[in-house]
């Protein structure tokens, strides 16, 4: 059924129709509307959840986690600063292996304080042991969070997901949505049945103190659960394209990049816009293309490696910046390719649209155009040199 929805409302129809029995979320800009949508939602009584107010993020990522492990369907959302102080739990709910599905609104880290996008909050937690996967618009979003909940309660997985929109550009877009019918969602989503849980008829142990002779093992066997995510993610979404007839490949898409010369590597809603100079510049003779990575993790290296193989110039660009070192998707696009016979000629670094900062298409065709030079390390685009001096010759 169409729907013209904004991006956070579009999101708490569909999970509405995931049916999680406890939802558990702070407010924080620009997450807020989803759990709003979600409480008015229940207390309107389309949905039999119990929505839990709580007094901070770290206790709403306490009250999933509690859910979870009790064998019930949960979910939560947050953003920034938010997701920081839920970080300990964060931990907690991946080292417990329990399947949380988690909306972050990316957003900028403070100081200053910013509430406009970037994706600096969501790489902080990349190694959380959580599925990371990117929406480029307020469709997928909706539909990654089906997918999200498949993966996630796979018995073989049992590892929590982040579906991560960026704020704003998608949070509070509007668009027509394609909303699933609650019957094709309960035909592809099943009552989710926890195979282990905590039960006073059952008794087990949850994250007891593990000493040096266990410990490794359970970071071991995470890295490798989602090695077989990476091999699930394709399966899931070939279900559900027969189910909703919508098709995705999950960990990456490759947009006009088989003859391409020069190709832009990127996450999230910014691909639509490198999409559109990809098209202009193509009219015009231009072999160029672009990569969006999907699932940021388990990171896709081998199909990234096997994509960028034969094209000679590569742009990788971020929304966030691993302060002091490369940027973060660089490095890995970069070690993708370690140990491989065949590699691009060339993998350059951009920084562009922390903090909101747009992104235009000028900026893309820059990149475009930088690519013609020598190889850029984590280079900032569209900095403004007036402000450069009050910031960086003179911070204080």
């Amino acid at each position: 059924m169409k729907e013209l929805l904004e991006g956070s409302y579009a999101v708490a129809e569909i999970i509405k129709r995931c049916k999680p029995g406890v939802i558990s979320a702070y407010p924080i800009t620009p997450q807020t509307h989803i759990v709003e949508g979600l409480a008015q939602i229940v207390a309107n009584g389309e949905l039999n959840a119990q929505c839990v107010n709580v007094e901070s993020e770290h206790s709403a990522a306490s009250v999933v986690l509690g859910a979870s492990a009790i064998g019930i369907r949960t979910f939560t959302a947050t953003s920034s600063q938010g997701l920081f102080y839920m970080a300990e739990v964060v931990y907690n709910i991946a080292g417990l292996r329990l399947p949380v599905v988690m909306t972050v609104a990316a957003r900028a880290i403070s100081a200053p304080i910013n509430i406009w996008n970037d994706h600096q909050d969501v790489v902080s937690l990349r190694d959380a042991g959580w599925i990371q996967l990117h929406a480029e618009d307020v469709q997928e979003a909706v539909d990654l969070h089906l997918i999200a909940y498949k993966i996630a309660e796979n018995n073989s997985i049992m590892l929590p997901v982040m579906v991560i929109m960026d704020g704003f550009i998608l949070t509070h877009g509007v668009e027509t949505i394609d909303m699933p019918e609650q019957a094709d969602v309960d035909k592809f989503l099943p009552p989710y049945k926890a195979p282990y849980k905590l039960d006073v008829e059952k008794p087990m142990t949850f994250g007891p103190l593990v000493d040096p002779e266990s410990y490794m093992e359970t970071r071991y066997a995470i890295q490798e659960t989602l090695k077989d995510v990476l091999n699930l993610i394709p399966k899931v979404t070939a279900e559900f394209a027969k189910v909703f007839g919508r098709t995705y490949n999950g960990l990456i898409e490759e947009y006009k990049t088989k003859d391409a010369e020069r190709v832009i590597v990127a996450v999230g809603s910014v691909c639509g816009t490198i999409k559109e100079v990809v098209d202009e510049l193509r009219a015009k003779g231009k072999k160029v293309g672009v990569l969006r990575v999907v699932s940021y993790r388990p990171f896709p290296a081998q199909q990234i490696s096997e994509a960028l193989k034969n094209i000679p110039k590569v742009a990788v660009v971020d929304r966030a910046v691993s302060l002091g070192s490369i940027a973060p998707l660089a490095g890995e696009v970069k070690a993708a390719f370690f140990g491989k016979a065949k590699k691009p000629k060339m993998i350059s670094s951009f920084v562009v649209g922390l903090g909101g900062r747009d992104i235009t298409k000028d900026s893309i065709k820059e990149i475009f155009r930088l690519l013609t030079g020598k190889e850029k390390q984590g280079e900032f685009v569209d900095l403004k040199p007036e402000l450069l001096k009050e910031n960086y010759e003179d911070p204080v």
